[in-house]
């Protein structure tokens, strides 16, 4: 192949209405260095002063041309096509105006795609919770050393690139794209890049992977108008996500990759069923419904050897949708759908005494069951009582016992763990021994918490078990919601004088715990409840 001996990459950055962080984009963009042409910058109808911004950076920046379309698409694949389409570099990547590529990615990606004579290069790339962190990498497992560094002469040999779905951590041979015809779905699509990653894969490319961190992803969770990944409230964005998958599935059976659509149905079920139905207990019953009923309409598409390379939780999750018409269970399957899965009792047999999962919803368990230990979906439930009479804060944990698996493996003892939402790290740790209930079928726990150790904020309840025979497990632990274990307390506390403490369960059902500090940071808390409820802010 040709190598073009300067400057060889164009980098489309695509925007609408997103004045306050298009410029850091294009920016982020022309700081990778002499690798990069052009930058081509797609404003899609905005109205919001994007293109007097972009036109004033392109003023003092030869490198940066700016394209507009006078009328916005309805998504984001009509404006990638467009500046696929006004490239003029051998090699071509993509941009989203709230995001950033970070320093040298590109001179990477390029790297990678001379030195190993390929079509396309893929890096890792990590989400990052704006504004205060942390960054968690997207598909460690084809990122991470020693999945990558890697060549493949075929994307068959590893069916698990389906999962990486995004199309912006990836750098691309142009006349690769322009020979297959390969572009993303016009006008309101809603996730396209499933669509134009399957007709990358299905064409057949040469690819690297490099562990390199190539494009960081800015997650704004409270943004005014949210992105398509999180603007999941409606059920018209899980109709559109079904599309795009069963379309992206069609994409490769029609090109004969059997192995790859094979991977892509099981990552649906790990993946965006899970997701989804992880949100299950913040929606109304009308979405409810609707959501049950499209996902048993998708899943009843599959063909059951789709359904066997998926992981436990997530082929159980649609059997259990596949075998009941309405929704049921729906706290069980939250908590089934969360990362660990937990499944909750009660435990049940059929006549035969074979696991199953309800009485009137026998799927059985016993595919479920044959996993090892440490990826047994083991259900620990939490109870936090704030300023208790004995002790102080106790965390009273309980371990459920799981058709015999547990007993057999024989609990020790649990190490718990308090993770800074933001940036991951952990606060508290320490292990304490179980304790079996005799007839119960349960191992409690039950220590203080010295919760003036924790740093203001919000903290996230994690759990790794330990076994007598050597295992382990990594869990979460479900939120008892008895009456008053929700509720915010002021407590004393030696250090700060006093502790707000709000206890709660997550989206997924999980325990975590929000703290103030101090007189001040009790009343900080207080009047912005009060903002919330009432909209007055004070004056000032």
């Amino acid at each position: 192949m040709a190598h073009a001996e300067h400057a060889p990459v164009s980098v489309v950055v695509i925007g609408y209405d997103d004045a306050a962080h298009v410029v850091e984009a294009v920016r982020s963009a022309l700081a990778q260095g002499p690798a990069v042409r052009e930058v081509i910058a797609v404003d899609d109808g905005s109205t919001d002063g994007s293109p007097a911004l972009l036109d004033a950076l392109a003023a003092a920046e030869p490198r940066l041309r700016v394209l507009r379309r006078a009328v916005n698409s309805g998504g984001c694949g009509t404006p990638r096509n467009d500046g696929l389409d006004a490239c003029t570099t051998p090699f071509v990547m993509f941009l989203d105006s709230d995001d950033l590529l970070p320093p040298r990615a590109v001179e990477r990606l390029l790297a990678a795609a001379r030195d190993r004579d390929v079509e396309v290069v893929a890096g890792a790339c990590v989400r990052r919770e704006v504004p205060h962190g942390p960054d968690r990498p997207w598909q460690p497992r084809l990122y991470a050393p020693p999945a990558a560094p890697a060549t493949l002469a075929r994307p068959a040999e590893r069916p698990e690139l389906v999962r990486d779905t995004l199309c912006v951590n990836k750098l691309y041979r142009t006349g690769f794209l322009r020979a297959h015809g390969i572009r993303f779905p016009d006008g309101r699509f809603p996730y396209e890049d499933f669509v134009f990653g399957a007709r990358v894969l299905a064409a057949g490319p040469r690819l690297a992977l490099i562990p390199d961190v190539v494009y960081v992803w800015q997650v704004r969770r409270r943004a005014e108008r949210l992105s398509i990944s999180l603007d999941r409230a409606g059920i018209d964005n899980w109709r559109a996500r079904t599309t795009a998958h069963r379309t992206a599935v069609e994409v490769l059976r029609a090109a004969g990759q059997d192995a790859l659509a094979h991977a892509a149905r099981a990552a649906f079920l790990d993946l965006s069923l899970r997701m989804y139905a992880r949100d299950l207990g913040r929606r109304s019953p009308a979405y409810r419904t609707a959501w049950w009923m499209e996902a048993r309409a998708h899943l009843e598409t599959f063909e059951r050897a789709e359904l066997e390379p998926a992981s436990g939780p997530g082929r159980l999750l649609a059997a259990v949708l596949l075998a009941s018409p309405a929704p049921r269970d729906l706290d069980r399957v939250r908590e089934l759908a969360a990362r660990p899965a937990r499944l909750l009792p009660p435990y049940a047999r059929d006549g035969d005494g074979t696991p199953v999962w309800s009485a009137k919803v026998p799927v059985p368990l016993d595919a479920l069951l044959r996993r090892p230990l440490s990826a047994l979906p083991l259900a620990v439930t939490a109870e936090l009582r704030p300023g208790a009479r004995r002790g102080g804060t106790r965390l009273r944990l309980r371990l459920h016992e799981l058709y015999g698996r547990v007993l057999a493996a024989g609990p020790l003892g649990a190490e718990v763990v308090f993770l800074d939402r933001r940036t991951g790290r952990p606060g508290l740790r320490h292990t304490v021994p179980f304790v079996s209930e005799p007839g119960s079928g349960t191992w409690v726990v039950d220590t203080g918490v010295p919760l003036g150790r924790l740093g203001a904020g919000t903290w996230d309840l994690r759990v790794r078990l330990r076994f007598a025979d050597g295992g382990e497990r990594e869990a979460t632990a479900h939120a008892d919601t008895g009456p008053g274990l929700l509720r915010r307390r002021a407590v004393p506390d030696a250090r700060h004088g006093v502790l707000l403490v709000q206890p709660y369960a997550t989206h997924s059902g999980a325990l975590a715990v929000r703290v103030a500090h101090g007189p001040h940071g009790v009343l900080s808390v207080l009047k912005r409840r009060a903002v919330r409820l009432t909209g007055v802010r004070g004056g000032g």
